[in-house]
């Protein structure tokens, strides 16, 4: 929460803080007008991370274009997050992507 606190100190709006690295979890934390709201995921086992961030930043934009609030926006991201990566999608070596099309 320090590090939001200190961002948001310098930069106007809201300030998104992801637990997608974290080793028990995937709890992020929105800080925003000196509150704190945390969006609990559980952490899903699985080495095809690649493109999560850009994922979830663009799902968060699209709920926001759809005129959801900001915390409807990001559950809803961090879920779609969660089950694409639960879908278990592996492509080639490395570090493959998640898989968009898990709902279809």
């Amino acid at each position: 929460m320090t590090a939001a606190q200190r961002i948001s100190r310098h930069l106007p709006g809201a300030v998104l803080i992801k637990g997608g690295h974290l080793t028990d979890t995937a709890d992020d934390l929105l800080w925003q007008q000196g509150q704190a709201c945390w969006y609990q995921s559980p952490r899903v086992d699985n080495p095809n991370t690649h493109g999560t961030g850009c994922t979830l930043s663009s799902a968060i934009a699209c709920g926001l274009a759809g005129g959801q609030p900001l915390s409807a926006a990001i559950q809803q991201a961090k879920d779609f997050i969660t089950g694409a990566l639960q879908a278990q999608l592996n492509l080639g070596q490395g570090s493959g992507p998640l898989n968009h099309m898990y709902a279809l």
